[in-house]
């Protein structure tokens, strides 16, 4: 553990210009967004996931002045979300290139990333007839409830864009306050300042879903809860003032922290809520974290090297001990387009 997230004040580093969207037109179809691709070669063997097509409508639908070709992946995306949710609110995840769906709608982290999906092209979206047909199917899966916290916290950050938009939303308040209480609190143990015993993945959306809660809900308890989870999970993944995220195998309480195979995954949420909490408190350490989030990709990392292909606009799919996993998939480029639309101070 490093104490750089306390002491170390905001840098001028480069950054680009603003996010492309030339490869995700590259693994968009007719139907959704591709999952994988080999190198930067779309695999459609592989088909489409909610999951992934859920963060595209994330992107697509809060870029401040999109233009018609982001407009035209923005109704895609959604024409496939409420293609993938059945009449109760639940979703389906994964849809084979034939177009066959090879799951049953279920209430997994897809459903909550869908409402996350939904939620933002409600209240964001720049045309009116996608922001009315994400509010139905928002509408419509927000009255189901999932065990799993991660789903509920991405559930969450949907009913929070909402709420911004529409503060009478009650329905998307109770979301948001039912997400706060699954999420649980953080642990009073200082060295381990988690409400579970392990970290699996986009670990920040969970306690950027609790800075959300305590704000839009007005409940300071809540809010101080979130940014406390925040700033113990950016203080661990720093390493001499660079990130250094934690693995695609997490880490469990007690056990050896590995160091190997990062995904952007984890830089976006962490991206994400440092924005958050940025907006929120002004803090100079979550301006930041956005910083050392951009800076991940630009090459500021464990292996000193760029996570993503200029010539295409793709995401690098891992960050591996001898550098690059030069595979250009989904949610790693998603990734990377989220993290470059914040803005920097």
């Amino acid at each position: 553990m490093t104490d750089q997230a306390t002491t170390t004040a905001p840098k001028p580093r480069r950054i680009p210009h603003a996010p492309s969207f030339a490869h995700l037109v590259r693994l968009t179809d007719d139907t959704g967004l591709f999952e994988h691709a080999r190198h930067a070669i779309v695999r459609r063997e592989h088909g489409y996931c909610t999951d992934d097509v859920a963060r595209g409508l994330v992107v697509t639908t809060r870029e401040v002045s999109p233009t018609a070709e982001v407009l035209r992946l923005a109704e895609r995306y959604l024409a496939f979300l409420t293609h993938a949710q059945d009449a109760h609110g639940a979703f389906h995840n994964r849809l084979g290139f034939n177009r066959t769906w090879l799951d049953q709608p279920g209430l997994g982290d897809w459903w909550g990333r869908a409402l996350w999906g939904l939620g933002t092209a409600a209240a964001r979206a720049r045309v009116p007839w996608i922001r009315e047909e994400a509010l139905l199917a928002f509408t419509r899966g927000a009255t189901c409830r999932s065990a799993a916290p991660r789903a509920m916290a991405f559930a969450a950050l949907g009913a929070a864009e909402l709420l911004r938009a529409d503060p009478g939303n009650e329905q998307a308040a109770t979301l948001l306050s039912d997400a706060a209480a699954e999420i649980g609190r953080p642990n009073p143990d200082p060295d381990w300042a988690w409400p579970h015993d392990r970290l699996t993945y986009a670990n920040a959306a969970l306690a950027e879903a609790l800075i959300l809660a305590g704000d839009l809900l007005d409940d300071p308890p809540v809010l101080d809860a979130g940014l406390r989870m925040l700033t113990w999970l950016l203080e661990i993944q720093l390493d001499d003032g660079h990130l250094s995220v934690l693995p695609s195998a997490g880490w469990q309480r007690g056990t050896p922290r590995l160091r190997h195979d990062q995904q952007p995954i984890e830089v976006a949420a962490l991206a994400d809520a440092c924005a958050t909490a940025a907006a929120i408190t002004n803090g100079d350490i979550w301006h930041e974290g956005v910083h050392q989030s951009i800076a991940w990709f630009l090459g500021d990392n464990d292996v000193g090297r760029p996570m993503w292909d200029p010539a295409t606009g793709g995401g690098y799919d891992g960050l591996t001990l001898q550098g690059p996993n030069l595979n250009q998939g989904a949610e790693s480029t998603l990734a990377l387009i989220s993290t470059l639309q914040h803005p920097t101070r």
